[in-house]
């Protein structure tokens, strides 16, 4: 499990690094202010993991040019491919995984009828979590807002859920964890798997 993320208070540092990112941005996005972070909040019984929660109010909600490739989402939405058919989005309900859970190499789905292996993924999918954006081809990235990994950021797609940002020399997704080391990464143009 990766710890030592300080996700309730917002470090200056961070939020200098992600002002000077997004300054060069013209594309971005207007801030959401600190008055829709707060009713969003509300309307989904959560608080937004920092450094995240400060840089929407303050400085950027939603980008059309990364990250990640299809733009960064505005706060309260959800990607032009997430399909109708998804359940509820239930971001007070605790994010179920700590590691990576790669379904497709575990024969999962061929084993589980539809239904079963729906039951198992949903949660992974829409519990706990905030959508970003996605790469396209159903590989969204997610900022989970509740649970033991709260402030990670995961790439979640139909082969399985990987958390990016670990140290491990056998990380699938190597780099700083957290909002802050997510966008790093992306500004300095590098891969975000580690064979690539």
């Amino acid at each position: 499990m990766m710890t030592g993320m300080n996700t309730e208070t917002c470090d200056l540092a961070e939020l200098a690094v992600l002002r000077e990112v997004f300054a060069s941005r013209p594309e971005a996005a207007a801030p959401a202010g600190w008055e829709a972070v707060r009713s969003f909040e509300a309307e989904h019984g959560i608080v937004l993991p920092e450094p995240y929660r400060t840089f929407v109010a303050e400085i950027c909600d939603g980008l059309r040019a990364g990250p990640p490739y299809y733009g960064l989402l505005p706060l309260a939405q959800t990607p032009a491919d997430w399909g109708s058919h998804r359940p509820e989005r239930l971001l007070a309900k605790p994010f179920p995984l700590t590691a990576a859970w790669l379904w497709e190499a575990e024969g999962d789905e061929e084993e589980l009828s539809q239904q079963e292996f729906e039951a198992r993924t949903d949660p992974v999918f829409d519990d706990g979590s905030l959508l970003l954006g996605t790469d396209g081809c159903g590989m969204y990235w997610h900022l989970i807002v509740t649970g033991p990994q709260r402030g990670h950021v995961w790439q979640i797609a139909g082969e399985g859920a990987m958390p990016f940002g670990s140290q491990s020399p056998d990380a699938l997704m190597p780099g700083t964890p957290g909002f802050t080391g997510w966008v790093t990464h992306w500004a300095e143009g590098r891969s975000w798997f580690a064979d690539a």
